[in-house]
């Protein structure tokens, strides 16, 4: 039985040209990046290259990128970092009810510290509204964060609207970009991006690397103690190979964007359709109009989560869910629920599928009729016991 792989949401298979730009890496490019003799100058050459593709990438300045161990490195350190480094200009803080728990932990630790943090509300797609933004304003928020693509739903918020109102207001906006990076055309200048994250996993290079986009003259505290490293704004050693990896999977990703937002797109159009010809129930969670070509959020009624995985796992179809399953029990995700309200099915009875490198027209069709067998052969079952 072949295995078919609808999780690129959660993280990529590295592409094989990312591992091939790597190798001469690690066996012959050892030097500390820090370091002044030709061994550390020649480690130091590939990080740089490295630093001027993100940047291009987003339309910055390889000064204002800064490499992490990842997202959520990033995330923390643009919203708490920058709200420690500003908190002599005010107290708030506006993010949103569905962030990613990288940015959601990292607002509720800065409660912890004593900061005002206002979670604003989603409508029924997951979309923030600009009205809303705007009247939760004040002239004590210094940080908004919004995430640019749900991890679970997919939806696009209006980033660049959000940044054109925020742009005369001293608040510094954040986006965790780590959905969005590859497939959205990304601007941050044009945008009013103060701070932007991103993940090298997400997009088929190495994990443990990132990068946090910090816009020239926005103030941020370092989370951690040590050298001087990423202009003293994250202390360590570089890790090199995992660089240059990125840059190559970031490379890749620019020249393909068009390509793989038509191919993705056709996956999940045509996911749907083979899903309503095989007559199954089901819905899908916020707008596909208003959502990333590699996401789509599909409500199963009558289903729970813990079974469904399960199940697709067993007939080799890997996907996911925003609900955590822990012993037996499932606590609904946090994002569905703040789209339709606590105590909707749809919490527990949804399903993420993630499209990407891993799949074909053959193996997105193979798996909508694996999908409808088994959701077939639980609700037969639930008539049965019924």
């Amino acid at each position: 039985m072949e295995r078919i792989y609808m999780d690129h949401a959660a993280t990529t298979p590295m592409d094989i040209r990312v591992a091939e730009a790597m190798t001469p890496i690690f066996a012959e490019v050892f030097g500390n990046p820090s370091s002044v003799h030709a061994y550390g100058r020649a480690a130091r050459r590939y990080l740089d290259e490295a630093r001027r593709t993100m940047a291009r990438s987003i339309h910055a300045d390889e000064k204002e990128i800064i490499f992490t161990s990842g997202g959520t490195e990033a995330d923390n350190l643009a919203i708490i970092g920058t709200a420690m480094a500003n908190r002599h200009k005010g107290n708030h803080v506006i993010t949103t009810v569905q962030e990613h728990h990288a940015s959601l932990h990292a607002s509720q630790y800065l409660e912890e510290q004593g900061f005002d943090v206002t979670y604003l509300p989603v409508d029924e797609n997951g979309i923030v509204s600009l009205d809303t933004l705007k009247d939760a304003l004040t002239d004590e928020t210094i940080v908004v964060s919004v995430m640019f693509v749900n991890n679970e739903t997919g939806m696009i918020q209006p980033i660049e609207a959000m940044g054109e109102l925020l742009k005369d207001h001293q608040a510094c906006f954040h986006t965790d970009a780590v959905q969005a990076f590859s497939l959205l055309d990304i601007d941050v200048k044009k945008a009013g991006i103060d701070l932007l994250t991103v993940s090298s996993h997400k997009i088929n290079g190495p994990k443990g690397i990132g990068f946090l986009y910090v816009a020239d003259g926005v103030s941020i505290e370092a989370m951690q103690f040590g050298g001087e490293q990423e202009r003293k704004r994250r202390p360590g050693t570089e890790n090199v190979p995992a660089a240059v990896g990125f840059q190559k999977a970031v490379e890749l990703a620019m020249e393909n964007k068009a390509e793989r937002n038509q191919e993705y797109s056709r996956y999940k159009e045509q996911f749907i359709e083979k899903l309503a010809r095989n007559n199954v129930e089901f819905t899908v969670n916020g707008d596909l109009e208003k959502s990333a070509a590699s996401i789509v959020n599909i409500s199963f009624p009558g289903t729970n989560v813990e079974s469904l995985l399960t199940n697709f796992d067993l007939d080799g179809v890997a996907a996911s869910s925003g609900s955590a399953c822990t012993a037996g029990s499932v606590e609904p995700s946090h994002v569905l629920a703040a789209m339709f309200g606590e105590g909707d099915e749809r919490t527990t009875n949804s399903i993420r599928f993630s499209f990407g490198s891993f799949n074909t027209d053959e193996n997105i069709s193979e798996a909508a009729d694996r999908v409808a067998k088994i959701i077939k052969r639980l609700a037969n079952g639930r008539r049965q016991n019924t």
